[in-house]
């Protein structure tokens, strides 16, 4: 007799669903579909990497420190903000439920797994990219997300110029990871 598992396993819906990947098409419209309801829901657009900014403040603030005399949290918003706590924070909750929702369909399409690291150049590389990105990232007031996905859905110039960058940065980047790494 077969397990629960293996029957869900083999279902057509949970294949197309988890295993499979979505097209392009599909994956757009379920973005917009997520970014309408999140703006509905919150009030705020989509943003990753600002939330990110509190988390750290906030982790700063438990060991001891104070953000209050800091630029970037001097606005009474931020300072809303970082005084609701973390639980209370919209974009935390948003954020989360990326992680694990991303993690639990990895585990759902069985992708889960642990790479060996095959160069030191690896290591920095992911590292300096990370830095980089994080930087950039909090120079354009949002990430891909942020900047382009909901600058472009508030019909922003500045979503459309992130966009145009973004697709040179690819391009670049893409010629030197093909350069020195493949």
């Amino acid at each position: 007799m077969k397990s629960l598992w293996e029957k869900i396993g083999k279902n057509e819906y949970y294949v197309a669903i988890f295993k499979n990947p979505f097209t392009y098409v599909t994956g757009a419209v379920l973005l917009a579909i997520l970014q309408i309801a999140l703006l509905a829901s919150s009030g705020n657009p989509w943003g990753v990497s600002g939330t990110f900014t509190n988390w750290g403040a906030w982790i700063y603030e438990a060991l001891g420190g104070s953000v209050d005399k800091w630029f970037y949290f001097s606005s009474e918003g931020a300072q809303n903000t970082l005084n609701n706590g973390f639980l209370n924070d919209p974009g935390t909750m948003s954020n989360l439920g990326i992680i694990f929702g991303a993690l639990l369909a990895t585990l759902m399409a069985s992708q889960f797994k642990f790479k060996k690291i095959k160069a030191l150049r690896q290591v920095v590389a992911a590292v300096l990219g990370g830095i980089i990105m994080g930087y950039g990232a909090r120079l354009a007031f949002g990430c891909n997300i942020g900047a382009f996905f909901s600058g472009i859905i508030s019909l922003s110039l500045s979503g459309w110029v992130f966009g145009a960058s973004l697709l040179v940065g690819a391009f670049i980047g893409s010629k030197l990871l093909t350069k020195f790494f493949m």
